[in-house]
C-alpha cells in the first residue's frame, strides 16, 4: 500500500526538524570546543534554533492532523527547546539542556521511518 501525500509530509517534516537539530547541535560543539569562532556570526546558531522549532512545530502539527505516533515522540522535545532561550550560554546547563531533546528527535525519526 503506497503512503498518502500527508504521510510524506510528516515524514519529510519530522526528519527536517531533526536534521535541523542536529547541525545545531554540530554548530554548537564547534564553538563549544573552538573549532569555530561565532564572534561574527552568532546569528547561525540562532538562526538553526529558530529553524529547527519552527520545523519541530510544523513537524508536531502534521503528526496530530494525520495521528501519526512521531508527534507523540517528538513532544518532548518541545520542553527543552521552549527552555534553551532562557538558560543562558552557560556550557554545562545549557548543553544538558539541550542534549535532553535529542531521544525525543531520534525517537520521532524511528517511528516516522520505520511505518
Amino acid at each position: 500500500m503506497s503512503e498518502t501525500r500527508p504521510g510524506r509530509t510528516t515524514r519529510a517534516l519530522v526528519t527536517a526538524a531533526a536534521a535541523g537539530y542536529a547541525a545545531n547541535v554540530a554548530f554548537g560543539t564547534a564553538v563549544a570546543t573552538g573549532v569555530v569562532d561565532n564572534r561574527r556570526i552568532r546569528w547561525v546558531h540562532h538562526a538553526l534554533f529558530i529553524a529547527t522549532s519552527t520545523l519541530t512545530g510544523l513537524a508536531l502539527a502534521a503528526s496530530a492532523v494525520q495521528r501519526r505516533p512521531a508527534g507523540l515522540a517528538l513532544l518532548p522535545a518541545v520542553v527543552p527547546l521552549a527552555a534553551l532561550p532562557y538558560a543562558g550560554g552557560r556550557l554545562r546547563r545549557h548543553t544538558g539542556l539541550a542534549g535532553s531533546a535529542a531521544p525525543a528527535f531520534l525517537s520521532a525519526l524511528v517511528l516516522v521511518w520505520s511505518r
